[in-house]
């Protein structure tokens, strides 16, 4: 990667998180976009060809697209990163979270393959893996989580369906829609994994009428190491993140409440937390843009740590 600019191929452009790292990084003077005509969109040689061509392949596919295509890479130096579900557990495939490590951020820099994290699991991890870094929370903890989303991330069909010109006046896309009711979510390997957990969280997300914008909420009872303590850890372990703000506990929130798309259109993530009067139950949230901090945001943000570049340029 020693051109004045960096070779970039977005495989699968014209889907969501592929659109939005497109936006980010046509705008940039140091980065040389490949493309993929229309018409070559299924023409595996072609595809082949620009994966090896690049210096940087982003993988915007669904899961078995994204395994086939990280397969095409022959080239040793062409550095893949995936936005799918399909390799965050996986061995070889650095898990693409900065923030959670000095370690974790030193492998990003030097890697060859990285897992982009699923937004659902981001918002999760980005409060639980501290706590249990810290010791103030046991790895066999129980924990519960659920999720509430705006609907672009469920891709092209859903985005289609919530702003079809036929959608009726009123609708069932009206009211929020509970999903992943057999425990079962995708976002669950990487959830427990990363976190390190002995258990999966019981975890269900909402989808809501609202474009993008994410708030994921994990309850705590009782509080290990008291409330005060596990603010402060939070506080503490992201003090210099540069993109994730952690707020004081109990803090007045802006709205007596917090929306769910009050992140929409940003790269970064805001931490709550609140506590009873008994200091018995608290509750942890996470604030972020499900197509920026939870996926493509985030995806820009490993690409410039391995370029040796401020890791929020081009970020908002």
């Amino acid at each position: 990667m020693h051109n004045e600019k960096t070779t970039i191929f977005i495989d699968g452009s014209s889907g969501t998180a592929g659109l939005r790292i497109y936006d980010r990084l046509a705008q940039r003077a140091d980065i040389d976009l490949l493309t993929l005509p229309p018409e070559l969109h299924h023409d595996i040689e072609a595809q082949r060809e620009l994966l090896n061509r690049a210096d940087i392949a982003f993988l915007c596919l669904p899961d078995a697209a994204a395994i086939t295509a990280a397969d095409l890479v022959e080239n040793p130096d062409t550095v893949v990163l995936d936005t799918s579900t399909a390799h965050r557990t996986a061995p070889g495939w650095v898990y693409g979270f900065p923030e959670l490590s000095p370690e974790r951020e030193a492998a990003i820099r030097t890697a060859k393959r990285i897992a982009v994290p699923g937004c659902h699991a981001s918002g999760f991890i980005a409060l639980v893996y501290p706590l249990v870094a810290a010791g103030l929370l046991n790895k066999d903890a129980l924990l519960s989580c659920y999720s509430l989303t705006g609907y672009s991330g469920g891709g092209k069909k859903m985005i289609a369906d919530y702003e079809s010109p036929d959608r009726p006046a009123h609708s069932k896309l009206d009211a929020p829609k509970s999903y992943g009711l057999s425990l079962a979510h995708k976002h669950l390997p990487e959830m427990q994994k990363i976190s390190g957990l002995a258990n999966p969280p019981a975890f269900v997300p909402v989808v809501c009428d609202y474009y993008s914008g994410m708030q994921v909420l994990v309850p705590f009872q009782p509080v290990w190491g008291g409330a005060e303590k596990v603010a402060a850890g939070l506080a503490e372990y992201y003090r210099d993140a540069a993109t994730i703000k952690v707020h004081a506990l109990n803090e007045p929130l802006p709205e007596n409440g917090l929306y769910s798309n009050a992140m929409a259109g940003t790269d970064r993530m805001e931490l709550y937390s609140t506590v009873n009067a008994a200091g018995d139950q608290m509750m942890l949230v996470s604030l972020f843009d499900n197509l920026g901090k939870g996926s493509s945001g985030a995806a820009v943000q490993c690409m410039n740590l391995m370029l040796g570049l401020p890791e929020t340029q081009g970020l908002e």
